[in-house]
């Protein structure tokens, strides 16, 4: 009898307790009929590259893994704001996301400049992949953004590279050169002698087929076949000026308002991404460049020597600026010279 019981009671019990785990399922299916729809402003021009095949691509997957229940509506650069004014509209809450160059907003927090991306530092995408995540500079910057009510998440990293209407051979030929940049870039650029002006990403075409510039970076081949750049630009040059980060900024409340299991497919897909298109990104890379060389009569051009040794003394300076930006600047900067250490650059 007393067995007998012993055996109802723990029956019971079983009961209860799946009673109770049943609960949460309850909501969780409750919350898992949520809908959601994010407006998101691009820095990029709907002509570019990215824009179809980051932006557009992360929208349509976002949608399938959650059944059509979070959706992003997208908007190209300027239609509801452009480059810099982007981070505000997030921080605000005009829209809940974006994306946006590191560079448009390096006062925002003291590793900035080293989340775009330090010229004339790393050499290879998978560098800045490995110091952006596995050395935590993405994680740094996140220390001071958060607060603010911002979350940046690193969407590619990939080369820049400077294309030209005019063929230099000199740094006398460099430094007569006005030339569209953002960022540390500019510092870069002026520092081997060339006049480096920021224009906004719809309107570069424009500038260089007027004159109002000679060259411009957006990305490397990528940017300038999709933004046609070699219809009025001819001469790509190389190497790279350097390896930055492309990103998306969320808004915080905006984020921690989504279910949780809408965040965890969100916040998943958008690492997965970063690998995956970095890597994509240089295959396209190789593809355009060949592309530009054999049907538009791109021309491919070394910097002379000259301009060279301009751009390591730059080079150098920057990151003693970076570094002078405060503790947490001067912590990214050691996983960066310890990385180039590594890797026999310094």
């Amino acid at each position: 009898m007393f067995e007998t019981v012993k055996a109802l009671g723990r029956r019971e019990l079983l009961k209860g307790s799946l009673a109770l785990a049943a609960t949460p399922a309850i909501v969780s299916t409750a919350r898992a009929d949520t809908k959601v729809t994010w407006k998101v402003q691009a820095h990029w021009p709907k002509a570019s590259g990215s824009f179809n095949d980051s932006l557009a691509v992360l929208a349509k997957l976002l949608e399938e893994r959650t059944d059509g229940r979070f959706k992003l509506e997208l908007y190209g650069a300027g239609e509801i704001a452009k480059d810099r004014e982007i981070y505000n509209v997030v921080r605000r809450g005009v829209v809940p996301m974006g994306t946006i160059s590191p560079g448009y907003i390096l006062g925002e927090a003291q590793a900035m400049g080293l989340l775009y991306g330090t010229p004339g530092t790393l050499r290879e995408s998978w560098e800045m992949m490995h110091l952006t995540k596995n050395l935590g500079v993405e994680k740094m910057v996140n220390e001071e953004l958060k607060p603010k009510g911002v979350l940046i998440m690193a969407e590619k990293a990939y080369p820049t590279e400077l294309v030209l209407k005019k063929k230099i051979t000199s740094l006398a030929d460099f430094s007569s050169l006005k030339v569209r940049s953002a960022g540390t870039m500019l510092e870069y650029l002026a520092a081997a002698g060339a006049s480096p002006q920021q224009v906004a990403g719809p309107e570069i075409y424009q500038a260089i087929s007027t004159g109002v510039v000679d060259g411009a970076h957006w990305g490397a081949a990528v940017g300038a076949l999709s933004m046609k750049f070699w219809e009025v630009a001819k001469y790509h040059m190389k190497p790279a000026l350097g390896f930055a980060n492309d990103a998306y900024i969320v808004n915080v409340a905006a984020l921690n308002k989504l279910p949780p299991d809408l965040r965890l497919q969100f916040l998943a897909l958008v690492e997965e991404r970063y690998f995956l298109r970095t890597v994509e990104y240089l295959q396209q890379e190789a593809r355009a460049l060949t592309t530009g060389k054999t049907k538009m009569g791109v021309e491919v051009v070394p910097f002379p020597d000259e301009v060279m040794k301009k751009f390591g003394a730059a080079s150098q300076a920057i990151l003693k600026k970076e570094e002078a930006k405060g503790e947490i600047a001067a912590k990214g900067c050691k996983a960066l010279t310890g990385l180039m250490s590594d890797l026999g650059y310094a």
